[in-house]
C-alpha cells in the first residue's frame, strides 16, 4: 500500500445497521397481521386493529426521523466533518 492511498471507511457501520433496523421495523411490523388481527384491547372504543396500525404511523414516522438524522451524521463523518 503507498502512502497516498487513503483508507476507505467500512462500509458496514454501527450507525448504518441502526439506520436499517429503523427503517425495517415498521415494514415487519405491519407485514405480521396475525399479530394484531383482534378486536381487544379496545382504546377509546377504537379496536385494537385500527389503533395498532395507527400507533405505527406515529412510531414510523419517529423512527425515519432517526435513520435521517443518523444518515447525515454518518455522511458529515465520511466527508471529514465538513458542515452539512
Amino acid at each position: 500500500m503507498s502512502e497516498d492511498t487513503e483508507a476507505k471507511p467500512p462500509t458496514v457501520t454501527p450507525a448504518r445497521v441502526v439506520i436499517a433496523l429503523c427503517l425495517i421495523a415498521p415494514f415487519v411490523a405491519m407485514l405480521w397481521v396475525s399479530s394484531y388481527a383482534k378486536v381487544e384491547p379496545t382504546f377509546i372504543g377504537i379496536p385494537f386493529f385500527y389503533w395498532y396500525q395507527m400507533l405505527w404511523v406515529v412510531i414510523s414516522t419517529v423512527l425515519t426521523m432517526i435513520a435521517y438524522k443518523l444518515w447525515q451524521r454518518d455522511q458529515r463523518a465520511r466527508k471529514g466533518g465538513a458542515s452539512a
